[in-house]
Protein backbone atom coordinates (compact mmCIF):
# COMPACT_ATOMS: atom_id res chain seq x y z
CA UNK A 1 0.00 0.00 0.00
CA UNK A 2 1.44 3.35 -0.98
CA UNK A 3 1.69 6.28 1.37
CA UNK A 4 -1.01 8.18 -0.53
CA UNK A 5 -3.49 5.32 -0.14
CA UNK A 6 -2.72 5.03 3.58
CA UNK A 7 -3.41 8.73 4.10
CA UNK A 8 -6.72 8.53 2.24
CA UNK A 9 -7.80 5.47 4.22
CA UNK A 10 -6.90 7.18 7.50
CA UNK A 11 -8.87 10.31 6.56
CA UNK A 12 -12.04 8.40 5.67
CA UNK A 13 -14.73 9.18 8.21
CA UNK A 14 -17.92 7.42 9.00
CA UNK A 15 -21.08 9.25 8.04
CA UNK A 16 -23.86 8.32 10.43
CA UNK A 17 -27.43 7.45 9.51
CA UNK A 18 -29.40 10.65 8.93
CA UNK A 19 -32.63 9.19 10.33
CA UNK A 20 -30.84 8.48 13.59
CA UNK A 21 -28.79 11.64 14.00
CA UNK A 22 -31.68 13.88 13.01
CA UNK A 23 -33.35 12.82 16.28
CA UNK A 24 -30.36 14.04 18.32
CA UNK A 25 -29.87 17.68 19.26
CA UNK A 26 -27.28 19.81 17.50
CA UNK A 27 -25.53 20.15 20.90
CA UNK A 28 -25.16 16.37 21.12
CA UNK A 29 -23.85 16.13 17.56
CA UNK A 30 -21.24 18.81 18.30
CA UNK A 31 -20.28 17.09 21.53
CA UNK A 32 -19.78 13.78 19.75
CA UNK A 33 -17.78 15.44 16.95
CA UNK A 34 -15.49 17.04 19.52
CA UNK A 35 -15.07 13.63 21.18
CA UNK A 36 -14.27 12.07 17.81
CA UNK A 37 -11.50 14.62 17.20
CA UNK A 38 -10.04 14.20 20.68
CA UNK A 39 -9.95 10.43 20.24
CA UNK A 40 -7.81 10.94 17.15
CA UNK A 41 -5.45 13.12 19.24
CA UNK A 42 -6.09 16.34 17.31
CA UNK A 43 -6.23 19.85 18.68
CA UNK A 44 -9.78 21.01 18.25
CA UNK A 45 -9.95 24.44 16.65
CA UNK A 46 -13.26 25.96 15.59
CA UNK A 47 -12.50 25.28 11.92
CA UNK A 48 -11.49 21.68 12.56
CA UNK A 49 -14.64 21.11 14.64
CA UNK A 50 -16.81 22.54 11.87
CA UNK A 51 -15.19 20.21 9.34
CA UNK A 52 -15.70 17.21 11.63
CA UNK A 53 -19.36 18.06 12.32
CA UNK A 54 -20.05 18.48 8.62
CA UNK A 55 -18.16 15.29 7.71
CA UNK A 56 -19.99 13.12 10.24
CA UNK A 57 -23.43 14.75 10.03
CA UNK A 58 -23.68 16.55 6.66
CA UNK A 59 -27.42 17.23 6.65
CA UNK A 60 -27.40 18.78 10.12
CA UNK A 61 -24.49 21.15 9.45
CA UNK A 62 -25.02 22.27 5.86
CA UNK A 63 -26.58 25.42 4.50
CA UNK A 64 -30.24 24.89 3.71
CA UNK A 65 -29.83 25.95 0.07
CA UNK A 66 -26.24 24.74 -0.48
CA UNK A 67 -26.11 21.20 0.89
CA UNK A 68 -22.45 20.68 -0.04
CA UNK A 69 -21.19 23.52 2.17
CA UNK A 70 -20.90 23.61 5.97
CA UNK A 71 -22.69 26.39 7.84
CA UNK A 72 -20.54 27.69 10.70
CA UNK A 73 -23.47 29.59 12.20
CA UNK A 74 -24.88 26.27 13.38
CA UNK A 75 -22.02 25.95 15.88
CA UNK A 76 -22.00 29.41 17.50
CA UNK A 77 -24.86 29.27 20.01
CA UNK A 78 -24.61 25.54 20.73
CA UNK A 79 -20.93 25.94 21.66
CA UNK A 80 -21.85 28.68 24.13
CA UNK A 81 -24.59 26.48 25.55
CA UNK A 82 -22.23 23.53 25.93
CA UNK A 83 -19.74 25.79 27.74
CA UNK A 84 -22.48 27.14 30.00
CA UNK A 85 -23.50 23.57 30.89
CA UNK A 86 -19.82 22.85 31.63
CA UNK A 87 -19.62 20.05 29.05
CA UNK A 88 -16.80 21.72 27.11
CA UNK A 89 -14.15 24.35 27.70
CA UNK A 90 -12.32 26.65 25.33
CA UNK A 91 -13.32 29.19 22.71
CA UNK A 92 -13.16 29.78 18.94
CA UNK A 93 -9.92 31.78 19.24
CA UNK A 94 -8.04 28.91 20.87
CA UNK A 95 -9.02 25.26 21.25
CA UNK A 96 -11.98 23.30 22.56
CA UNK A 97 -11.87 20.35 24.92
CA UNK A 98 -14.35 18.15 26.71
CA UNK A 99 -14.84 18.31 30.44
CA UNK A 100 -15.17 15.08 32.41
CA UNK A 101 -18.98 15.19 32.24
CA UNK A 102 -18.85 16.15 28.55
CA UNK A 103 -16.64 13.16 27.76
CA UNK A 104 -19.00 10.81 29.60
CA UNK A 105 -22.01 12.10 27.66
CA UNK A 106 -20.10 11.94 24.34
CA UNK A 107 -19.16 8.31 25.00
CA UNK A 108 -22.85 7.49 25.57
CA UNK A 109 -23.73 9.25 22.31
CA UNK A 110 -21.08 7.21 20.53
CA UNK A 111 -22.70 3.99 21.70
CA UNK A 112 -26.09 5.19 20.46
CA UNK A 113 -24.70 6.14 17.05
CA UNK A 114 -22.78 2.89 16.63
CA UNK A 115 -25.74 0.72 17.67
CA UNK A 116 -28.01 2.70 15.34
CA UNK A 117 -30.80 3.09 17.86
CA UNK A 118 -31.96 5.73 20.29
CA UNK A 119 -32.48 4.74 23.89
Amino acid sequence: MTKKKRVKKKEEKRVYDQDLYSKLSINNLILFSLYSLRESKQKVTFERLLKECFSLFPKAFSFSEYKKWPDSRKLDRPLRTLRKKKLISGNPKSYFSLTKSGKKLAEELGKILRQKKLL
